[in-house]
């Protein structure tokens, strides 16, 4: 195949993710260029442990992943049923996150900061009532310290296992990428975040084990929604490798709790080498390092040079 046709088979293609991950594929978003802007470093360098893990291709794995574990709190989950646009707007729901994940950490402290305000100003009008894993209803609020910290504790479970399977090694090991993380925690509010992997493998392994998360028809219907997640239609056969992926490195008991228990085909597909192809084709397609990084490494070079 000649260089022109495999343009013409990627570019519709590297168009069709870019627009999943950022909302749109025809120019790049007004929030990844202002990390250029900033007078300092940031709370992360480029030698940084959430540098390398959130830079990484393994962050698509992740993100299902962490998104799957967070349903499993009924808190959690109240909030996103009875307020996110998730249905009509799925696309719009990850960008926002993705602009959050990448502004903390690749941003100057004024814009982690300040992208971190605006979360939890948004999460202000996100309150209500829910049935708690032992029946009881109880009131929740999006920035109770409770759900936010179940939010980070399956957010960083999430990025680290991934970056286990399927990434490069991280600086400083998994202490030091949970470690590093435990600041975006205190900038939406928890203050208990754990500081090492065993710490938490624990703190999520003490949660479940007090029967705060649930399974039931409202965890279902979410995960039939991940799963048939609305792509575009290039997209669908990779996406299932990514879900899949996602599913294999979860708990036994939270996959009971998804209604996502191993099957006989799953330990026969080899799973794990064909999500490394799949991560290795999106690179390709986004190219070795993120538009985020990228612009705030021309910063660093401003201030370097200053």
């Amino acid at each position: 195949m000649t260089s022109t046709a495999v343009d013409r088979v990627l570019t519709p293609l590297r168009a069709r993710l870019i627009e999943t991950l950022a909302g749109r594929s025809d120019e790049i978003p007004a929030w990844v260029l202002r990390l250029e802007e900033g007078e300092d470093e940031g709370f992360f360098s480029p030698d940084s442990a959430a540098w390398a893990v959130h830079g990484g291709m393994p962050t698509l794995v992740a993100g299902v992943r962490a998104l799957l574990l967070q349903a499993l709190h009924p808190g959690a989950l109240a909030g996103v049923r009875d307020f996110s646009r998730f249905r009509e707007d799925p696309l719009g729901r990850l960008a926002g996150t993705i602009q959050w994940i990448h502004t903390v950490t690749f941003g100057s402290r004024g814009q982690a900061i300040a992208s971190s305000e605006m979360v939890r100003s948004l999460h202000r009008r996100v309150a209500g009532t829910f049935i708690d894993g032992h029946g009881v209803e109880r009131p929740y609020s999006a920035n109770d310290p409770e759900l936010a910290r179940w939010v980070h504790l399956a957010f960083t479970d999430a990025f680290l296992t991934a970056h286990e399977h399927w990434g490069d090694a991280i600086p400083g090991g998994a202490d030091g990428y949970v470690s590093e993380w435990a600041t975006a925690a205190e900038l939406m509010g928890v203050e208990d975040a754990p500081r090492t992997a065993a710490e938490l493998r624990a703190a999520i392994d003490a949660i479940t084990d007090a029967g705060e998360l649930r399974g039931g028809p409202e965890v279902e219907e979410i995960v039939r929604f991940i799963r048939r997640a609305p792509l575009r239609r290039m997209l669908r056969p990779t996406y299932r490798i990514v879900f899949r992926a996602a599913v294999s490195t979860l708990e036994p008991r939270h996959r009971e709790l998804l209604g996502l228990p191993p099957t006989a085909a799953e330990r026969l597909l080899p799973l794990h080498g064909a999500t490394g192809a799949v991560l290795a084709g999106a690179r390709v397609l986004l190219g070795p390092q993120t538009q985020a990084e990228l612009a705030a490494r021309r910063r660093l070079a401003r201030l370097a040079s200053a």
